[in-house]
């Protein structure tokens, strides 16, 4: 099972926004670059992501489940634009700053430490165990 970052400026939608939709998630629409979009065509329903907050805190604050596959958004009048559904599982113990990630020595290769921009990316599973385990989730 793979996992995800998914990216969000907190002041436009952040992690409580997210909450408050409950169950039924939200679409991750928006999206507008080819790499992030195709990393969403890569997602299954069922896997986990992490929801960080850019601009503002610059931080993972929450685990996110994918619960809807690659579909149309909504938002797009071109069709070759797709998004995913997410939803909000739980807030992390204790949030990892971008500067934490990045002075953490196991997290050298992540895409977030070496491509902050991208909107929508890929977390290895090395990589997601060691962000848990910084933040003190136990699942």
């Amino acid at each position: 099972m793979a996992h995800w970052l998914f990216k969000s400026e907190p002041d436009v939608f952040g992690w409580d926004d997210l909450v408050a939709r409950g169950d039924a998630g939200e679409q991750w629409d928006g999206v507008r670059n080819y790499q992030a979009r195709n990393n969403m065509r890569a997602m299954q329903v069922g896997e986990l992501g992490l929801f960080y907050h850019s601009n503002i805190g610059k931080e993972a604050v929450g685990i996110v489940e994918v619960i809807a596959p690659a579909h149309p958004d909504t938002t797009a009048s071109d069709p070759k634009w797709e998004c995913v559904d997410i939803r909000a599982v739980r807030k992390l113990p204790r949030a990892i700053s971008l500067d934490e990630a990045k002075a953490e020595p196991r997290l050298r290769d992540m895409v977030l430490v070496n491509n902050s921009r991208l909107s929508v990316q890929p977390v290895s599973d090395a990589e997601w165990t060691v962000i848990l385990e910084l933040a003190g989730d136990r699942g």
